[in-house]
């Protein structure tokens, strides 16, 4: 398993621990976000944030930008019921 680690890291041009570097990162922000979506019940995005690997950028972009809008609500006051007096 090592060997097959320090190949790959190898034929990335890059070194051992900045590959598992980022392993860790990419796992860290893909973990919140899942965590983040199914917190919000939003299954799509729950899948496309399990299917494709972007190193944590889409995470990263649906934790601080994407989870945090809301639908727009209509601008119209909500009707109270008119409290009538009672005739005796």
């Amino acid at each position: 398993m090592n060997e097959l680690l320090k190949s790959m890291a190898q034929e990335l041009g890059v070194s051992l621990i900045l590959l598992a570097v980022l392993f860790i990162w990419s796992v860290t922000w893909k973990l919140l976000g899942l965590w983040r979506a199914a917190r919000n019940k939003s299954v799509p995005w729950f899948i496309v944030l399990a299917l494709f690997n972007t190193i944590g950028i889409l995470e990263i972009l649906y934790i601080f930008i994407f989870s945090e809008m809301k639908p727009k609500k209509s601008r119209e006051p909500i009707k109270k019921p008119i409290k009538r007096k009672k005739r005796r």
